[in-house]
C-alpha cells in the first residue's frame, strides 16, 4: 500500500515499524510517500529529519499506547455494519441527548454506553451527541484537549468500539452526532507543528494557538476529518465546537464552514440520509444557519446560549457575570419568541452591542435549546448541576421549559432524573508541571470572577473524575424517578402534538409579569399554552373556550374556566380535544 504524510517542514521522513528496517519516503511538494505493507494492528510512526524520535501519524486511526506512542494501522472497512436500512433522522422535531463516554457509565466505554441505549429510546431521544472522543494525553479528559483528531481514545474502546456503538444506536433508531474541535489543539502530544504549518503565528484562541486555515492542506485535514466521521464511521452529523474561534483571512475565497456545509450536503445526497451540522457560536449571528443561497454558511443549527441564560436566571435568580442582562423581565419571552436575547442590544458583560436578529423565516428548529449542558455545568467552580440547588419542583419546571420551547431541545446526561452527581472539570495530565499549571490556572480564573477558590476541585485529582460519573442506582428512586417519568411524558406529548414541534416561530409570542416573590410566564406554541409560576403565590389563569389541562408538574385546582397554577409549577393547557386523544392527565406529584 502507499502511505503518505504532509510534512513540508521536514527535510527527510522515514516510516518506522518495530522489528523492521526504516522505509525512506519520497518527497513531492510537501507530501512524503512510500510503499509499505501494513496489516491491521501493525504499529508504525514517522521519523522526521535527523531526529530519532518516533511521531504518530497525523491521520492515525488508533493510538494503543497513547498520543506519544506509535500509531496502529486500522482497516475501517473490515467492520460488518448492520445498518444498511438506516435512513437517518432529521434534526427538526428531534430530541438531543449530550453525553460524555467516560462518565456516562461506571465502565466509561463505548460498549458500556451502548447497553444504555434502551434508556434513551424510552426517554424519547432521537439524537445522541458524544463529547469529543479523539485522542488526548492521559486516561480521562473532557475531550476538548485532543491532539489526534482522526483517532478514538483507547480507553473508550478505540475505533472498533466506536463502530459498534454507532451500529447499535442505529439499530435502536437513534442518530449519532459527534462533537469535534477544530479551533485549537491540546497542550500535550501535539506534534503537528513539526510536520507543517498547522498553527497560525501570532494569533491564538482562549485555549491555545489558532489553527492556520489559510493553509490549503490544513483546511483539507479538517474537512477530510469531518467527512470521515460521517462516511467511515456512519455518524449522522457533527457538533462544531466554538466556531467563533476559527480564524481565516478576510480574503479567503470561501469560509470553511460554508465549504464544510457544501461537502456535507453532497455526502448526504450520496448516502441518501440526512447529515447534520450544529455550530457552537457565541456570536449570536444567524449567518451560521442561513441558507447558502442567502449568504449564510448553511449549517443545520446552532446552540442558543441565550435560551440557557434566560432560563437559568429565571429558575435560580443568579445574576452574576454574563447572567446579569438576563435578569430583565423580557428575557424568557424574548428568547422564546425571537431566538436571541442579544440581537443588537447592549451586552453589559461584553461592554458593547451584541448579536444580530434572526429573520422571521428561519425555522425555530435551527436553534438547539437547553437548560443544562456540559459547559454551563462544568465551567462552574464546583461543577454543580441545577439539582444541587433547586427543588424537585423547580427541576420539573426546567423540564417543561426545555421540552416545550421553540427550538430543538437538548438534555445533558443525567438531567432527566435530576442526577445528584456533579459534572466537574477533570484532566489526567501525566506531566506534573502541566497538571499543576492547569489546577493553578483554574483557581485563578474563578478567583478573578469572585468565586471562592476552595470550591474549585483539582482537575487532575482522580476523585474529581470519579465524582463526575453518573450514579445509575438513583435513577428510578423517589424524586429522581418521578422527574424521569415527567421527562418521558413531556417527550411523548411533544411527539404527539404538532404545535410542540412546529418549526415556525410562535405567532402569538410570550409574556411575563412580576408577581409576589418572583415572576409568572405565559408562553405559547400554536394552540398550546405553557403557564409557569416562579412566584411565591398561586396564580389564577383563565382558560379559553374548549381549553383544558394537558399536563402539570404539580396537582392543580380548576374552578370553572379558571386554573390555579401552584407555586413553582408549570401547567400546559390547550384544546380539550387534543388531551382526550392523548391520555388522562395524572399529576406528577
Amino acid at each position: 500500500m502507499t502511505i503518505e504524510v504532509w510534512a513540508p517542514r521536514a527535510e527527510r521522513v522515514r516510516l518506522r515499524r518495530p522489528g523492521a528496517p526504516d522505509v525512506e519516503l519520497s518527497r513531492d511538494a510537501g507530501w512524503w510517500r512510500g510503499e509499505v505493507a501494513l496489516a491491521p494492528g501493525d504499529e508504525y510512526g514517522f521519523v522526521l529529519g535527523d531526529s530519532d524520535d518516533l511521531r504518530p501519524d497525523p491521520r492515525s486511526r488508533r493510538q494503543p499506547r497513547g498520543v506519544h506512542g506509535p500509531s496502529a494501522w486500522v482497516d475501517l472497512d473490515a467492520f460488518a455494519w448492520t445498518d444498511a436500512a438506516w435512513t437517518g433522522r432529521p434534526l427538526a422535531g428531534g430530541l438531543i441527548y449530550e453525553l460524555h463516554v467516560g462518565t456516562f457509565t461506571p465502565e466509561g466505554t463505548l460498549d458500556a454506553a451502548a447497553t444504555r441505549l434502551d434508556h434513551l429510546t424510552d426517554l424519547g431521544v432521537t439524537h445522541v451527541e458524544l463529547l469529543p472522543v479523539n485522542g488526548f494525553n492521559g486516561t480521562h479528559n473532557w475531550g476538548y484537549d485532543g491532539v489526534l483528531w482522526y483517532t478514538v481514545q483507547e480507553e473508550y474502546g478505540g475505533p472498533s468500539a466506536y463502530q459498534r456503538f454507532v451500529d447499535a444506536a442505529h439499530a435502536a433508531g437513534i442518530a449519532v452526532l459527534q462533537d469535534v474541535v477544530y479551533n485549537h489543539l491540546g497542550p500535550s502530544g501535539n506534534y503537528l507543528p513539526e510536520f507543517g504549518p498547522y498553527l497560525r503565528d501570532g494569533q491564538s484562541t482562549t485555549w491555545g494557538s489558532s489553527i492556520d486555515l489559510d493553509q490549503p492542506e490544513v483546511r483539507a485535514y479538517i474537512l477530510e476529518n469531518a467527512l470521515s466521521w460521517m462516511r467511515d464511521f456512519h455518524v449522522d452529523g457533527l457538533r462544531l465546537d466554538a466556531v467563533h474561534a476559527l480564524h481565516e483571512s478576510p480574503g479567503s475565497p470561501v469560509h470553511i464552514l460554508r465549504e464544510l456545509s457544501e461537502r456535507t450536503d453532497a455526502l448526504s445526497t450520496h448516502l441518501g440520509r440526512p447529515l447534520t451540522l450544529i455550530a457552537e457560536s457565541d456570536l449570536n449571528d444567524p449567518v451560521m444557519i442561513l441558507p447558502r443561497e442567502s449568504g449564510g454558511h448553511g449549517l443545520t443549527a446552532q446552540w442558543s446560549d441565550d435560551w440557557h441564560h434566560a432560563v437559568h436566571v429565571a429558575l435560580t435568580g443568579e445574576t452574576d457575570g454574563y447572567y446579569a442582562d438576563f435578569a430583565a423581565l423580557e428575557a424568557v419571552p424574548k428568547t422564546w419568541s425571537q431566538g436571541f436575547f442579544h440581537d443588537g442590544t447592549l451586552s453589559s458583560f461584553r461592554g458593547r452591542p451584541h448579536g444580530v436578529p434572526i429573520p422571521d423565516e428561519v425555522p425555530s428548529s435551527r436553534l438547539v435549546t437547553f437548560a443544562q449542558d456540559h459547559d454551563q455545568i462544568g465551567n462552574r467552580a464546583a461543577g454543580d448541576r441545577l439539582s444541587a440547588t433547586l427543588s424537585t419542583d423547580r427541576l420539573a419546571v426546567a423540564a417543561v421549559l426545555t421540552l416545550t420551547a421553540p427550538g430543538t431541545p437538548m438534555l445533558f446526561m443525567g438531567e432527566e432524573w435530576g442526577a445528584s452527581t456533579p459534572w466537574q472539570f477533570f484532566t489526567s495530565h501525566p506531566e506534573p508541571e502541566l497538571a499543576e499549571a492547569t489546577a493553578r490556572g483554574r483557581k485563578a480564573e474563578f478567583a478573578q470572577m469572585g468565586w471562592d477558590e476552595s470550591l474549585v476541585p483539582d482537575p487532575n485529582d482522580p476523585a474529581t473524575f470519579d465524582r463526575s460519573r453518573l450514579d445509575w442506582s438513583e435513577r428510578d428512586s423517589g424524586d429522581h424517578g418521578r422527574l424521569l417519568d415527567l421527562y418521558r411524558r413531556l417527550a411523548g406529548l411533544r411527539r404527539a402534538v404538532p404545535d410542540l414541534t412546529d418549526p415556525r416561530r410562535p405567532s402569538r409570542g410570550a409574556t411575563s409579569a412580576e408577581a409576589i416573590g418572583g415572576r409568572v410566564y405565559e408562553l405559547e406554541r400554536g394552540d398550546a399554552r405553557v403557564l409557569v409560576n416562579l412566584s411565591e403565590v398561586p396564580w389564577r389563569v383563565s382558560l379559553g373556550s374548549g381549553e383544558s389541562v394537558w399536563l402539570s408538574t404539580r396537582e392543580v385546582e380548576q374552578d370553572g374556566d379558571t386554573v390555579v397554577v401552584p407555586v413553582d409549577a408549570a401547567v400546559i393547557v390547550g384544546p380539550s380535544s387534543v388531551v382526550k386523544a392523548l391520555w388522562a392527565q395524572a399529576p406528577t406529584r
